[in-house]
């Protein structure tokens, strides 16, 4: 793998965030936005399940784990795009090799929901929440994040190779969006209970939320479940996004 050719993608894949007005908004836009309703409607209203803490306050893990969750989207009609434009046909006439090409989606895309995750936290924090955790657990929530991110962009590639096109892809994205907003995403979608446990520990997002409520709340960074949550979290994203990466290769670049 050529690092030269690699990083050269990678700015062409992030131009793109910037010159396309659809994915700046999934990418950027939405989280914000999302962020600024939830943060001015609720972060006044005292939560009935979390005594001391807003209702937005709640949700903010949860905000963290959605803003990663699109990214999905984006990366499933990136790649649709690319095959339809026949870019993916033309890279296989250069030198630069499928695998420089996956890695530097596969950055870019994982950049760019950190950054919808800071940008989201730094929201957060004006609108008044107040984490507690300290730096370190800071720190740690964003390596959370980062795996979560992976494991998106893992989805978005088996996305793009079932979707035929960018606006089949939209929708089969949320066939993997879909479930981790209302079953893993802490604060925001559907309670977990005992009858959503099952559901909820084959998705991603529940590992990433369950342990930013925790950090967020001030349990000791110590705590066993923070770090079986961070292995399953890391198992989960290097398989899903080596599956995706199989499947894009063999099926999807037709």
């Amino acid at each position: 793998m050529n690092l030269q050719r690699t990083m050269a993608l990678l700015k062409i894949e992030l131009k793109k965030v910037i010159r396309e007005p659809v994915i700046l908004f999934i990418s950027i836009l939405f989280p914000v936005a999302l962020t600024l309703l939830m943060g001015l409607a609720l972060s006044g209203l005292a939560s009935s399940s979390v005594p001391g803490y807003s209702v937005f306050d709640t949700m903010v893990p949860g905000l963290f784990g959605y803003s990663c969750i699109w990214i999905t989207m984006t990366v499933a009609t990136t790649f649709v795009d690319d095959r339809e434009l026949g870019l993916l046909k033309r890279i296989n006439t250069t030198r630069t090799t499928s695998g420089e090409f996956m890695v530097s989606h596969i950055i870019s895309n994982t950049l760019i929901s950190l950054l919808q995750v800071a940008i989201v936290a730094v929201l957060s924090f004006v609108l008044g929440f107040r984490p507690e955790g300290g730096i370190s657990g800071f720190l740690l929530a964003f390596v959370f994040i980062g795996f979560l991110s992976i494991c998106s962009v893992g989805f978005g590639l088996i996305t793009a190779t079932i979707a035929k096109n960018s606006g089949a892809a939209s929708g089969v994205a949320m066939i993997f969006i879909l479930p981790q907003m209302l079953f893993g995403s802490a604060g925001m979608g559907i309670p977990v209970m005992e009858s959503t446990q099952l559901i909820a520990m084959f998705l991603p997002s529940y590992y990433a939320t369950n342990s930013l409520e925790m950090i967020f709340r001030g349990t000791p960074l110590t705590e066993i479940t923070i770090w079986t949550n961070l292995g399953v979290l890391a198992i989960l994203s290097i398989v899903i996004v080596i599956v995706g990466i199989q499947l894009f290769k063999r099926f999807g670049k037709a």
